[in-house]
């Protein structure tokens, strides 16, 4: 976390500051929202690709509450090779504008972008999950009626000149800001003509001569005082809150360092750190018991909980159907603490009762929050909601492994013994927390004991 804290790096950061006059993203942020809180979303996407480390993904995305109203960010990191746009980047983006397209919320831009990293154009252009879908989600999000704000803090050139003209409101920055598809080193080299980037697509030109901005900010601050304003106009109805309502659980949520589990039998023992008060109604206790389901309140919000106990067999797969299924009618949201078996041993009922779970958990309807509290391995991974089941949200614990098999138990898919262990190596390499969050795969690596704090600012934004 320290190394992507550092963005692009201290000379980096001193010619965003110094030379170019601009806040960090992290200071931004810290103006946009109240009492200068956010939940940042995936912070490790971008590390350790083939390509090189990319902090951040070169851009911040989350959630946090302005006057009250809970919005996504999407926040370039200009210290990040100018703002440049990898494949992650990209990939990162369309993340956060699911997030808001899936659970309602208002959008906000802060763009400071230099466009697309040219040599990786094959990764960022072409298909239907690249580039351009950013544009095709504002639209959509448009049609939908959710809200977007873009904020120019910075270049936005190329592509990235369609964010800000794209949103409903935009807000841009003198002297810092601009909107241009070719800066003046191509005017020059097309026309002949020399001019500046202020003439050719500043604050000044698109407030009062294009029409593509809507506000005019003197400086940064008085930006994200506009952006706050135009929040506070939109027709939300705001839900009602009392934290001194909140009970808190018996046991010390610090205690869940020392239970991240190495083996798959602790869930009651992690759901008693958790819920409100420690308690928890299990539903069919003596039934499937490889599988632990029940209901409890994480700060008074109902939820269904769904925790790996041991290996999924057929009776615990019946047995999650029931409750996903009783949770989806009774409309209350759902949490998966995954924790798969490392290889498992499947018979025909076994795989059976399993596709009765996975029907049920993919064509609920209600909210799904999956932690990966350890293993996530094979099938049984879908069946408790793993990533291709679409939850809104998925985060893991530090000590998650994310693979098909678990690394060690590769032994059934190889025959030669050089082969084991050559695969057994890759998996102990891929299969890490790092690994998979540095490619997206989920939202973010937490800490066990922030595990109550993030589900509670999830389930807070679903309310409304």
């Amino acid at each position: 976390m320290e190394k992507v804290k550092k963005g692009g790096g201290e000379n980096a950061v001193k010619r965003h500051t110094q030379r170019n006059k601009k806040m960090l993203v992290t200071d931004r942020l810290r103006m946009l929202f109240d009492d200068g809180y956010y939940f940042e979303l995936s912070p490790f996407a971008g590390m350790g690709l083939p390509y090189g480390d990319i902090p951040s993904a070169g851009c911040l995305t989350g959630i946090g509450k302005i006057n009250g109203l809970w919005c996504v960010f999407i926040a370039n990191d200009a210290t990040v090779s100018g703002g440049t746009a990898y494949p992650i980047t990209v990939k990162k983006q369309l993340r956060a504008q699911d997030v808001a397209i899936q659970n309602r919320l208002p959008c906000v831009y802060l763009v400071d972008s230099g466009g697309a990293f040219l040599p990786l154009q094959s990764e960022i252009f072409p298909d239907k999950n690249q580039g351009g879908r950013t544009f095709y989600n504002e639209a959509i999000m448009s049609a939908m009626k959710i809200p977007q704000v873009s904020v120019v803090c910075g270049s936005c050139t190329a592509g990235g000149a369609y964010i800000p003209t794209m949103a409903e409101e935009t807000v841009m920055v003198h002297r810092i800001g601009t909107i241009f598809l070719g800066g003046p080193p191509l005017v020059k080299a097309a026309t002949g003509e020399e001019v500046s980037p202020e003439n050719l697509g500043g604050a000044t030109l698109h407030a009062e001569v294009s029409g593509c901005v809507d506000h005019f900010a003197s400086v940064e601050k008085e930006a994200y005082e506009t952006t706050r304003n135009i929040i506070s106009t939109l027709n939300f109805e705001l839900p009602e809150e009392d934290e001194a309502g909140v009970e808190e659980p018996l046991h010390s949520v610090e205690e869940l360092m020392g239970l991240a589990p190495r083996d798959y039998e602790h869930s009651l023992e992690i759901l008693s750190r958790l819920t409100d008060g420690s308690k928890f109604q299990e539903f069919k206790a003596r039934y499937g018991t490889t599988l632990v389901t029940g209901f409890a309140r994480i700060s008074r919000h109902q939820v269904g909980i769904v925790a790996s106990n041991g290996a999924l067999t057929h009776n615990a797969s019946l047995k999650g159907s029931h409750f996903v299924q009783l949770c989806d009618q009774r409309d209350i949201p759902l949490i998966f603490l995954q924790n798969t078996v490392p290889m498992p041993e499947l018979t025909l009922s076994q795989t059976q009762a399993q596709g009765s779970m996975m029907s049920a958990v993919a064509c609920a309807s209600v909210p799904k929050i999956t932690i990966v509290i350890g293993g996530c391995h094979g099938a049984e991974s879908y069946a408790m909601c793993g990533r291709s089941f679409d939850p809104n949200f998925l985060f893991l614990w530090p000590n998650a492994r994310v693979s098909l098999v678990a690394p060690g138990h590769s032994a059934a898919l190889a025959q030669e013994e050089e082969d084991v262990e050559k695969i057994n190596k890759r998996l102990e390499k891929e299969s890490s927390a790092f690994f998979s969050s540095g490619r997206l795969w989920d939202d973010g690596v937490i800490l066990p004991q922030d595990t109550r704090k993030a589900h509670r600012t999830r389930i807070d934004f679903k309310s409304l």
